[in-house]
């Protein structure tokens, strides 16, 4: 059973599901994203782990909580921690969510058991907005039909400024300087079709981290947790139980 909750961070709520016993797991969303992009994968996992699944602040339901800054969510997410006396986790992040874990993971290496980055927007290539609009249209053009939906939505809830500002925030940042001082092993997990954080950034990534490994998902794009779910599962259980 999946249960909704919400936890005061000095003076703003944040919105989260806990779904199963076990390890704690936490599963960090994307950029125009929400909790919702994890609901093929969050009772799988429960059958092995305690899943906690968050809508970051400027998205999902904790929207309008409080705006979004890039920089720090991962200290946002210790101070999570610390309020449901989670002393360490997996990681799984997303995306946006793979920058943060990973900013989670370097800056406080003694809250993270294991990281997995799913096509995560690190190190990305410096590039322009346009080329970037330009890697986002092919990618849209690519996405499954039945996933629209619910991109549309996250992304019209969260609104265009938060998303641009987040945006702007994640295409300047320079995060590469941390990634060898990451202790935790890596999965890293990718949609062999990803247009707009392609392979190349995952090949660059098992070059950069000190115990990393990688796990491509054939026929999938940029979401390979939704849309190859029951692949996905399988190869986040292994990973987390030790295998």
């Amino acid at each position: 059973m999946v249960e909704r909750r919400w936890v005061d961070l000095d003076g703003a709520r944040l919105h989260y599901q806990r779904a199963g016993a076990g390890t704690p797991v936490l599963l960090i969303h994307g950029l125009s994203a929400s909790s919702r992009w994890w609901e093929r994968n969050i009772a799988a996992l429960a059958e092995r782990f305690e899943v906690y699944v968050i809508d970051l602040f400027g998205f999902g339901r904790s929207r309008r909580q409080q705006r979004f800054v890039l920089n720090e969510a991962a200290a946002l997410l210790v101070h999570w921690m610390d309020a449901l006396g989670i002393e360490r986790a997996h990681i799984v992040g997303h995306s946006m969510g793979g920058f943060i874990a990973v900013q989670l993971a370097a800056g406080f290496p003694e809250r993270v058991s294991r990281l997995v980055l799913v096509d995560a927007a690190v190190p990305l290539p410096r590039q322009s907005p346009l080329r970037h609009a330009t890697r986002l249209g092919r990618e849209l053009r690519a996405t499954p039909p039945r996933f629209l939906p619910l991109l549309a939505t996250d992304a019209l809830r969260a609104g265009p400024w938060t998303i641009l500002t987040a945006a702007e925030q994640l295409l300047t940042a320079d995060i590469e300087p941390e990634l060898a001082g990451i202790r935790a092993p890596v999965l890293l997990i990718w949609g062999e079709r990803d247009t707009l954080v392609p392979t190349t950034v995952a090949d660059k990534l098992v070059e950069l981290l000190p115990d990393a490994r990688l796990v491509m998902i054939s026929g999938a794009g940029h979401t390979p947790m939704w849309e190859r779910a029951a692949e996905f599962n399988n190869a986040v259980i292994a990973f987390l139980s030790g295998s």
